[in-house]
């Protein structure tokens, strides 16, 4: 039967069906679609918003958490009469009165590999609003296994990610992190803090892959990793090659898959060291990831430039007889740096705590500038 859109219809949804790109057929797409977002916290909130708000005809929300007076800097549907209630319904009671048209379901409950399965199959997309590494290895692993694309984000301090996995025979994110980081070896916000700004940024970018990815347009952020400094505004585009090996993984412990318990998954490190335990990794060499533009220049013995997005291109520059020693601007792009040596299975490498900052510190002291 055709769906005949009332009047209320036609008015909320007006400013997209005037674009042309979207209008009535795209609207009447995003109606359509079910979408599950995968914790309602700093990212989850404004992607919840956004595709309320855009008519998604369902929405999932699936979080055991409850909310907290710390969430309120960030977690924008919540209000102080909130504090006490579980996220999933908060959030549900707040959507509904944004947009009382469409289907909101919440789950207030754990993601687990027992329950993973059987959610993700009601759904055509996942958003992955989460923020600890244990979930978004359960949530990609179940992603491949149900054949659904992931919509990702991470944020940390005042840096965020945003790419889309599993997206018609695209990377996931083991190909990306194939080797999952000891846990509390990379502290969360509530831990390290997190510009409040920052997540409404990482979170919308989110729900616009989302509407991306359902009305069919083009440069889906599929095999790019997007990267955004709110401090510099500088962005950074990735590029992620897929790992056949890696999805052979995820089929082969297809029929375990409920046995798993992914929040001990993170059994291997991404290896850091600190400023001050480099003097015990002699020989060394330094590998600058940031962009070739990126200030403080540093006058390094032995060290050589090689931006992220370029690694892979230049892995015959990287020495197996030394220790490599790479550094970013703060350490978030040096660990994906190490992570994607490592599945080029070059392990002598650590990623510099501090970055740069740190680095330049060091050399105020001792005699590693030229």
């Amino acid at each position: 039967m055709k769906f005949l859109p009332s009047q209320e219809y036609m008015s909320r949804y007006s400013r997209h069906i005037l674009l042309s790109d979207v209008g009535q057929v795209g609207q009447d797409k995003l109606t359509q679609a079910q979408v599950l977002v995968v914790g309602a916290g700093g990212l989850g909130c404004p992607v919840l918003q956004y595709l309320t708000a855009a008519g998604i005809g369902t929405l999932g929300i699936i979080d055991f958490d409850v909310v907290e007076i710390s969430n309120l800097q960030r977690q924008i549907l919540f209000g102080t009469s909130s504090i006490g209630t579980n996220k999933a319904l908060a959030a549900k009671a707040r959507l509904e009165d944004l947009n009382p048209e469409i289907i909101i379901q919440a789950y207030p409950e754990k993601l687990t590999s027992d329950n993973a399965l059987d959610l993700f199959k009601s759904y055509d997309i996942i958003v992955d609003g989460t923020d600890n590494f244990g979930t978004r290895y359960l949530i990609n692993d179940a992603a491949v296994l149900s054949n659904k694309p992931v919509v990702y984000g991470a944020i940390y301090k005042f840096e965020g990610q945003v790419s889309v996995f599993n997206y018609q025979n695209g990377p996931s994110y083991r190909c990306l992190f194939p080797i999952p980081p000891k846990e509390g070896s990379v502290a969360n916000c509530s831990e390290v803090g997190v510009l409040g700004v920052l997540p409404g940024i990482i979170g919308s970018m989110q729900a616009n892959e989302v509407l991306k990815i359902i009305l069919e347009f083009d440069h889906v952020l599929s095999g790019k990793l997007f990267c955004y400094n709110t401090r510099t505004s500088q962005t950074t585009t990735l590029e992620i090659s897929k790992s056949v090996a890696e999805y052979e993984k995820i089929e082969a412990r297809k029929n375990s898959f409920k046995e798993d318990h992914y929040d001990a998954t993170c059994e291997l490190s991404v290896s850091e060291i600190s400023i001050e335990e480099i003097s015990d990794k002699k020989p060394i060499q330094f590998i600058d990831v940031r962009e070739l533009h990126e200030q403080p220049q540093l006058n390094l013995t032995n060290c050589i430039q090689i931006p992220l997005r370029e690694l892979e291109e230049h892995l015959n520059q990287i020495s197996t007889h030394t220790n490599n020693i790479i550094f970013c601007k703060s350490g978030a792009r040096s660990q994906i740096a190490v992570s994607i040596l490592q599945k080029h299975n070059i392990n002598n490498c650590f990623s510099l705590k501090g970055g740069a900052a740190a680095l330049m510190e060091h050399l105020k002291i001792n005699a590693y500038e030229r």
